[in-house]
């Protein structure tokens, strides 16, 4: 509910607030005291565009304040969230603009884009003035108020549901088809690289084994060089070492048996003559296993070429190379296992899509029945309201195409994101007269008319909570102006509705009379707002009957509507 609104130096408003209550509430005043001042003030904090001319002369900004209940946070609350605006017991949407042009919003004391204070007050307040478009306005919304009207909202969440299960299949698979097609136009290259390491047969080791054998072969007649002059000078030379510490022995072992003090170093002799044995014997056999293999270490040569080039070519080492082929090996099988995936993700896809297709035909077939219902109720609503012969039409298209996820009857259909349906609301106010889309109607009362006998009809299904009506009675008098007020009553028990008239007949449905008067004040012409107790709206509904001279009979005419639009 719409609690206050704040105005301060706007237009003729030098500063009022206004407290507003659940129900109806009627502004009415005479002609230029205000009124459409008043609506433009909301509207303006609402997210209206403004201009500087409409800072009060002689102030330096004007500011507009409206404040919500609470409750209202269950419709705004996911976008104030996404805007960073905290959360505050009551909603309050502030505007500036200063005489100099520049325009300042505020949401909860928290500066924001107009953007974004022109989208909350598009989900809190539905304002209809003789120029403003509206929600009702805009074809994109009809299909979502054909099925509230219907009562399809478990439908629509089942098709909404089955339409994501499906794109995220079409999703997986085009995902596998890019992969698979990027795996086919780079399959020949990895088959190559694939064979090219593979048929070198790549061992972990074998780059520091090739360099040693390498280095052996190349230094084999130096290596049997000197193992064998070595072993000469250890054992086999008539002077060797050998020969010389076992003659050295038989002479310590002399001096040991005469002086026991040399007995432990002919232990380290004795050893060491064992030591020139053992290495003698090793270098025997060292010198015989060398190997004089020219075109051994030529292939030695050519396969460590190898490894140097497929290092160089692939700017890794040979444990890398490894690694590498490994992977080119799951990739190539992949490719076969993608086919697989693939099929398999196609069949699921069709089951879906026959399980999407019929779900969007029988979305389809009730909301032609509930486009019939509304339609009677509109039209039934418009001749309450002064429109006898109106024609109101929910006009249902499909969009054919190609490659269409829907498939009904043999064709395919674009799948949206709520069905397959586009709806438009058409209508017809004068006899003859094609049907046209609502936008293209005519302006001011009829329209407010129109849009209340929707309202009407929608009642119990739609979502904004707050209605404003400027100029509702505008070609009305009469019968048609009481049906109009009986009208904005029974609505106000679902919504909190705001409407300006200039009738009888509809303002004495009122919950809450508000009157707007001009005065001057200073030499300034300033307007003012007054809640009216029940007395003054007597007052005030008898002028409007008889004009500025208010007789007893008007005045008793006048409690008789009151009493009237009580009791309903």
């Amino acid at each position: 509910m719409l609690t206050s609104l704040y105005v301060r130096d706007f237009a003729l408003i030098n500063e009022l607030s206004v407290q507003f209550a659940p129900g109806l509430t009627i502004i009415t005043g005479e002609t230029g005291a205000g009124k459409s001042i008043l609506v433009g003030a909301l509207s303006f904090v609402l997210g209206e565009r403004a201009s500087a001319e409409l800072v009060r002369s002689g102030a330096a900004k004007s500011v507009i304040e409206a404040t919500f209940s609470e409750d209202h946070y269950a419709t705004v609350s996911s976008m104030l969230e996404n805007a960073g605006i905290e959360k505050t017991p009551e909603l309050i949407l502030r505007r500036e603009i200063s005489s100099g042009g520049q325009s300042r919003s505020f949401i909860n004391d928290t500066p924001c884009p107009l953007a974004t204070l022109r989208q909350t007050g598009e989900l809190l307040v539905d304002l209809h003035g003789q120029h403003e478009h509206q929600l009702l306005l805009h074809a994109d919304t009809h299909i979502s108020l054909l099925d509230d009207s219907g009562g399809l909202a478990e439908d629509t969440a089942r098709y909404r549901q089955l339409l994501s299960r499906f794109r995220e299949l079409c999703s997986r698979k085009a995902e596998l088809v890019a992969k698979s097609e990027e795996l086919r136009e780079r399959r020949e290259l990895l088959e190559y690289q694939f064979r090219e390491l593979e048929n070198a047969d790549l061992k972990e080791e074998e780059e520091g084994q090739l360099d040693e054998q390498i280095n052996l072969l190349e230094n084999a007649e130096t290596l049997f060089s000197l193992s064998t002059g070595l072993k000469e000078r250890l054992y086999d030379a008539d002077q060797s070492a050998y020969t010389v510490i076992s003659s050295s022995l038989n002479m310590l072992e002399k001096l040991s048996g005469i002086d026991r003090r040399f007995e432990s170093s002919l232990d380290e002799l004795r050893e060491a003559t064992s030591v020139i044995e053992e290495l003698s014997r090793k270098l025997s056999r060292y010198a015989d296993g060398i190997e004089f293999n020219r075109e051994h270490l030529d292939e030695l040569r050519q396969r460590q070429m190898l490894l140097h080039r497929l290092a160089k070519k692939y700017a890794k080492r040979v444990p890398e190379l490894i690694d590498f082929r490994n992977r080119l090996a799951g990739e190539l099988s992949l490719d076969e296992n993608l086919s697989e995936e693939i099929a398999a993700i196609e069949q699921q896809i069709a089951r879906e899509r026959n399980k999407l297709s019929a779900e969007a035909g029988s979305l389809s077939s009730k909301r032609s029945l509930a486009a019939t219902e509304l339609e009677r109720a509109i039209m039934e609503n418009l001749g309450k309201l002064g429109i006898p012969f109106s024609c109101f039409q929910v006009e249902m298209a499909h969009e054919e195409q190609a490659e269409g996820d829907i498939l009904l009857d043999g064709k395919r259909y674009k799948a949206l994101s709520n069905g397959y349906d586009r709806a438009e609301f058409l209508i017809s106010t004068n006899v003859g007269e094609k049907p046209k889309p609502l936008a293209k109607v005519a302006s001011g009362g009829e329209i407010s008319r129109i849009m209340l006998a929707m309202k009407s009809a929608l009642a119990h299904s739609a979502k904004l909570p707050i209605l404003v009506f400027d100029e509702i009675d505008t070609g009305i008098s009469g019968p048609v102006a009481q049906s109009v007020g009986f009208s904005l009553k029974t609505l106000s028990r679902r919504h909190q509705i705001i409407a300006i008239t200039h009738l009888p007949q509809i303002a004495a449905m009122a919950d809450l009379h508000l009157s707007v008067r001009k005065s001057v004040v200073g030499q300034r012409t300033v307007t003012s707002v007054f809640q009216l107790d029940e007395r003054e709206r007597t007052v005030e509904l008898a002028g409007l009957i008889s004009g500025s001279t208010v007789s007893p009979s008007s005045l008793q005419l006048a409690d008789e509507l009151i009493r009237s639009g009580n009791h309903l």
